[in-house]
């Protein structure tokens, strides 16, 4: 990276983590070029290139405690571990610089790398019916094992089951949330959120340090879709999220892929109306496989075997899981039970064993805790 990029990726990062300057508005100091323009601190500079009066000042002020404001979203997310991306890094996804107005800033706490293949996004329901669910188990992991990495926002239902059975294959998968990387919404996927931190990618756009709101959604949404081929719609009623991404998907030219389902279903009366205005019904990965046979030897390539945290460690996915468990919270074998659907017997056998291992310890009440 040249001198001026660091300078002009400086001035994006800067700008972006203050509050009231939008998208809009960093454009402006780019195709200013006020990173060679512009004296930073001096109000008048911003207000010369179309800044408005607040925000000339909110730039000005934050330009001036740059080096020295140790709180600064930035450096909070690189002391997590986090890698902060912008458009003039290498490591910045190609297929998000094409959509309309791409994110100036990412942070990323996982394997980069992910960030480089093929994607296929998976979105839908927060409560969907057992059909729902075992669809989105069984593609996601399918299309996994192809090599795809499959992307979703974390949320509840279709989004949980797409991340949790893309761990299992090579492509693994890309969790793209509203808050920022070191919040867990919602909260109750924190174990979820772990595992992909690991063997995935948690992605997104917003500053570590701001608050939730509900307008970070479509913003999360629209990632999801930059990022991806193609967006699946599992189940989805109508004016719900799920389809907000497959427009998005749509206006960038990118491929929207639907699952039909019963026309007596609430639930599949979005994909079904997706289906009628032109989506491509899929019921398999093969159905996906073959939009992109252009894929197949790259597909091939990157379905090289890889040893997970997990494997390396000597422990089983289940006893990670478990473990991923008891660092939310103490737990009772009937709570793990409930939790992971592990048959009794063998889960008091996983527990015995992590227990032997110094990973877990049983307490009083015959309640687990991780150590």
């Amino acid at each position: 990276m040249t001198l001026n990029n660091d300078k002009c990726k400086q001035m994006v990062i800067m700008l972006h983590e203050c509050s009231g300057i939008g998208w809009h508005t960093v454009q402006k100091a780019v195709a200013h070029k006020a990173w060679e323009t512009v004296n930073g601190t001096n109000v008048a500079d911003w207000l010369a290139i179309g800044f408005g009066r607040a925000q000339a000042e909110t730039a000005a002020k934050r330009w001036s405690e740059l080096f020295d404001w140790p709180q600064a979203p930035y450096k909070r997310a690189q002391e997590l571990g986090a890698a902060v991306l912008t458009p003039y890094d290498e490591e910045y996804p190609e297929d998000l610089r094409r959509i309309p107005q791409p994110p100036w800033v990412l942070y990323a706490l996982g394997r980069l790398e992910l960030l480089k293949r093929p994607s296929i996004a998976m979105v839908g329901t927060r409560n969907p019916s057992a059909y729902g669910r075992h669809t989105a188990l069984s593609l996601s992991e399918q299309l996994s094992q192809q090599g795809f990495t499959v992307v979703s926002g974390l949320a509840r239902g279709i989004d949980s089951k797409a991340h949790e059975a893309a761990l299992k294959g090579e492509g693994s998968t890309i969790a793209v949330l509203a808050s920022p990387v070191d919040h867990c919404y919602p909260p109750e996927n924190r174990s979820l959120y772990q595992q992909i931190m690991r063997d995935g990618l948690i992605l997104s756009e917003s500053p570590v340090g701001s608050p939730l709101h509900p307008g970070m959604f479509p913003l999360r949404n629209r990632i999801i879709a930059g990022l991806s081929l193609g967006t699946i719609v599992v189940e989805a009623a109508k004016g719900s999220g799920s389809l907000i991404t497959a427009d998005q998907a749509l206006e960038m030219g990118r491929d929207v892929f639907a699952i039909p389902g019963p026309i007596s279903s609430p639930k599949s009366e979005g994909p079904n109306s997706l289906i009628r205005e032109g989506a491509k019904l899929v019921s398999s990965a093969g159905h996906i496989l073959e939009e992109y046979s252009w894929l197949k030897e790259r597909l091939a390539a990157l379905t090289t075997p890889r040893q997970t945290v997990s494997e390396a460690s000597g422990m089983s996915a289940e006893e990670q899981r478990i473990i991923d468990l008891l660092r939310d919270r103490p737990l009772t074998i009937n709570e793990l039970h409930q939790l992971t659907m592990i048959p009794f017997g063998h889960l008091s056998a996983l527990l015995i064993n992590l227990c032997i291992k110094r990973k877990i310890e049983q307490q009083p009440g015959a309640v687990y805790i991780a150590l």
